[in-house]
């Protein structure tokens, strides 16, 4: 067994690595750590520009990841605390965008303002316990290339939205989404698809 799965399988060797590495019931790193151990573990493309008002909730436990000639915009969030976030190519994560992992984004994406992007879920079953205190289940979010997102979405946790799909502004998808589809709406449903054959887009009805 690995120096890490110890840690992981200790309880109370995890709960001090934690205290280690955040202050007690935050999610931001401590200052060492964005100092010291991020900057050798996480990997950040030439070019890619993370504004200086991002919060960047990383830990060295899990991936950080953001390629080439992208950009994280101020006021944005980014968190990996229970799952990776990899950010692919010339990628454009908006002004106050929330992005917690397990999430993969592709190459080439636009994500507007104010999306929300959660991997994560509390427990709620057990009405004695708070949700705060109750296991929490991630699913890794899986956004395609060339996708577009507008204002105000929220995508939950282990949904794949599909190669140049747009999801309309306000729209919460709830479910897969295919590639080349416009979809809007709470829960969000698909209003165009792209016909290869006719090379239009067409509403669906």
């Amino acid at each position: 067994m690995g120096f890490v799965e110890k840690i992981k399988n200790n309880p109370k060797l995890k709960k001090l690595t934690l205290l280690l590495l955040m202050p007690k019931n935050q999610a931001k790193p401590r200052l060492w750590v964005r100092l010291f151990l991020n900057p050798f573990i996480h990997k950040k493309g030439k070019h890619t520009v993370i504004r200086r008002n991002t919060r960047m909730d990383v830990l060295p436990f899990n991936n950080f990841h953001i390629g080439k000639n992208s950009i994280i915009e101020s006021f944005s969030t980014i968190n990996n605390g229970v799952g990776n976030v990899i950010i692919g190519d010339r990628s454009k994560i908006g002004i106050s965008n929330v992005v917690i992992g397990p999430i993969k984004i592709g190459n080439d994406c636009i994500f507007a303002q104010n999306i929300v992007l959660s991997g994560l879920n509390h427990g709620y079953e057990d009405v004695n316990i708070s949700p705060e205190d109750q296991p929490i289940t991630a699913t890794e979010i899986l956004v395609e290339d060339e996708v577009w997102i507008g204002a105000n979405a929220v995508v939950v946790a282990g949904v794949t939205i599909g190669k140049h799909s747009v999801v309309a502004a306000g729209s919460v998808v709830t479910k897969d989404v295919p590639p080349y589809s416009v979809v809007g709406g709470n829960p969000a449903k698909i209003l165009k698809q792209y016909n290869p054959e006719a090379k239009k887009w067409e509403r669906v009805r």
